[in-house]
C-alpha cells in the first residue's frame, strides 16, 4: 500500500509567507485571559491522563449535555477524525460517507483502515446500503458552504466536525441529524492552531464511544491543551469571539471587494474562507514569490480555484499591491 498523500493549508516547505491567506485560521486570536492561562499552565506535571476535571467542566458548560463520560478529549481535530474512524470500523461500520469537496482527513483515514470511501455533494446524495460512517463537515471546508437541512441517518454513526461553526459570520447552523457525534477543535476560531486540542462528544455510551475512548493515547492533552479547553467556552472567551466575528465579516467584504475589482471569480460562503479563481493560474505561484500565500485547491478537485482565508486590512493591501504588480508586468 502506498502512504495516502494529503494536503493542507499553512506551511508548504517554502520560506516563511509575510501574509497567509491559505489557512483558516482566526487572524484575531487568541484572547488574552486565555492566552495568559495557557503561558501559565503546569508543564512539569502530567495532566490527568482522564481528565477527569476538564471533562465535567465542558458537560457542565453543554458540550456533553451534562454527562461528562461522553465528551473525548482528543488532540485536534486530525486525531478525533482518526480515532473515531477507527472506533467506526471495530464497531462494524465498512464505508465512509465523506464531503466532496471536504477536508482530506476524512477520506485519509478511511482508506487507511480499508473502508469503503463514498463522497458526496449534496445531502441528499447520502444514501448508504449499510450501516456506515458518516462525516458531516458545517460549515464545509474548503467551500464555506452550510446545508439547509440533513437526512434523516438513523442506524448509522454520523459524526459533525464543527471546527468552523464558530467561524461562522452569516446565518444560523442548521439542526445536526439526530444521535450525531460531534467533533469540536476550537484552536482555528482561537487563532491557535499549533496548539492540538479538542474533543469529541458521543451521543451515548455505546459500542462506538466505548471504542473511542479506549483508543485514545494516554495523555492525549498537553498541560496547554487543557489549559485551551478550560477556557473555551468561558463567558470572556465567548464574548471575544462574537467581538472577532464583527471584525471579520467587514474584513472579510472589504476583500471580497478587492478581489471582484480585480476579475476575481468568488463562490458564497457563510465563514471566513471561500472559494476564488483567479483570472490566470500563474497568479498562485507569483503570488508566493512575493510573501503571499493562498490554498490551491486542485488537491480538492477543483482545479484552477484558491481557497482565500479573511486577513486583516495590513495583509490585503500587500495582497492588493502584489497584484497590481503582476498586472503591470503582463501589461
Amino acid at each position: 500500500m502506498n502512504p495516502i498523500p494529503i494536503e493542507h493549508g499553512g506551511p508548504d516547505g517554502g520560506p516563511p509567507a509575510d501574509h497567509d491567506f491559505s489557512t483558516n485560521a482566526s487572524p484575531l486570536g487568541p484572547p488574552p485571559t486565555l492566552w495568559r492561562a495557557m503561558q501559565g499552565a503546569d508543564r512539569q506535571n502530567y495532566p490527568d491522563p482522564a481528565y477527569r476535571a476538564l471533562r465535567r467542566q465542558l458537560a457542565g458548560a453543554g458540550a456533553g449535555m451534562g454527562d461528562a463520560d461522553l465528551v473525548l478529549p482528543t488532540a485536534g481535530g486530525a486525531e478525533g477524525i482518526r480515532r473515531l474512524t477507527l472506533a467506526a470500523l471495530l464497531a462494524g461500520r465498512r464505508e465512509a460517507w465523506v464531503p466532496q469537496p471536504g477536508f482530506g482527513d476524512y477520506a485519509a483515514a478511511a482508506q487507511a483502515l480499508g473502508l469503503a470511501v463514498k463522497p458526496y455533494a449534496e445531502p441528499a446524495d447520502i444514501r448508504p446500503a449499510a450501516p456506515a460512517l458518516v462525516w458531516i463537515c458545517e460549515p464545509c471546508n474548503p467551500t464555506g458552504a452550510s446545508a439547509a437541512a440533513w437526512p434523516d441517518l438513523d442506524g448509522h454513526l454520523v459524526a459533525v466536525d464543527r471546527a468552523y461553526a464558530p467561524l461562522r459570520l452569516q446565518g444560523e447552523e442548521p439542526a445536526p441529524p439526530p444521535g450525531a457525534w460531534q467533533l469540536v477543535c476550537p484552536n482555528k476560531a482561537l487563532g491557535l492552531t499549533g496548539v492540538r486540542a479538542g474533543y469529541l462528544v458521543a451521543p451515548a455510551a455505546d459500542e462506538a464511544w466505548a471504542r473511542a475512548l479506549s483508543l485514545a493515547p494516554s495523555w492525549v492533552l498537553s498541560a496547554e491543551g487543557v489549559a485551551l479547553l478550560e477556557h473555551w467556552l468561558s463567558a470572556e472567551t465567548q464574548a471575544w469571539l462574537a467581538d472577532a466575528r464583527t471584525h471579520l465579516r467587514s474584513w472579510a467584504a472589504s476583500q471580497r471587494a478587492l478581489l471582484a475589482s480585480l476579475d476575481w471569480l468568488q463562490r458564497p460562503s457563510c465563514t471566513n474562507f471561500w472559494l476564488a479563481r483567479p483570472p490566470r493560474p500563474d497568479i498562485v505561484p507569483r503570488l508566493r514569490e512575493r510573501g503571499i500565500r493562498v490554498r490551491d485547491a486542485a488537491s480538492f478537485g477543483l482545479d484552477g480555484w484558491v481557497r482565500v482565508s479573511t486577513q486583516p486590512p495590513r495583509s490585503q493591501a500587500a495582497l492588493q499591491q502584489a497584484l497590481i504588480e503582476i498586472e503591470e508586468e503582463d501589461s
